[in-house]
């Protein structure tokens, strides 16, 4: 079955940086649209960004853009989220999500089980 395992959450001063990764299994990874949506207590889903199966095009939401990147290595069946000049409003569960489409992501089945970052002032 898929899985989709994140990791590299935790705990970090504002201003600081973390890198999260999402290890993928159970799919044919280089042929799906992997995402990264975030959700903070009390709050929504929220999308953060997304990068096309290449590679080639990346997509990010307007409160994150300039600051994280999306990577990808289809050899280690691995999506990466590269986190800078974090914030305190950064703070939620952090979920990578597969999808065959970007247009799908939100209602796609294979999420993965999420990783905290906790941003400190």
């Amino acid at each position: 079955q898929v899985q989709l395992v994140e990791s590299g959450g935790g705990l970090v001063q504002a201003g600081g940086s973390l890198r999260l990764s999402c290890a993928a299994s159970g799919l044919t990874f280089s042929s799906y649209v992997m995402g990264w949506f975030r959700q903070a207590p009390g709050k929504e889903r929220e999308f953060v960004g997304c990068i096309s199966w290449s590679g080639v095009i990346t997509y990010y939401a307007d409160s994150v853009k300039g600051r994280f990147t999306i990577s990808r290595d289809n050899a280690k069946n691995t999506v990466y989220l590269q986190m800078n000049s974090l914030k305190r409003e950064d703070t939620a569960v952090y979920y990578c999500a597969a999808a065959q489409t970007s247009q799908t992501l939100d209602r796609t089945g294979y999420w993965g089980q999420g990783t905290q970052v906790t941003v400190s002032s």
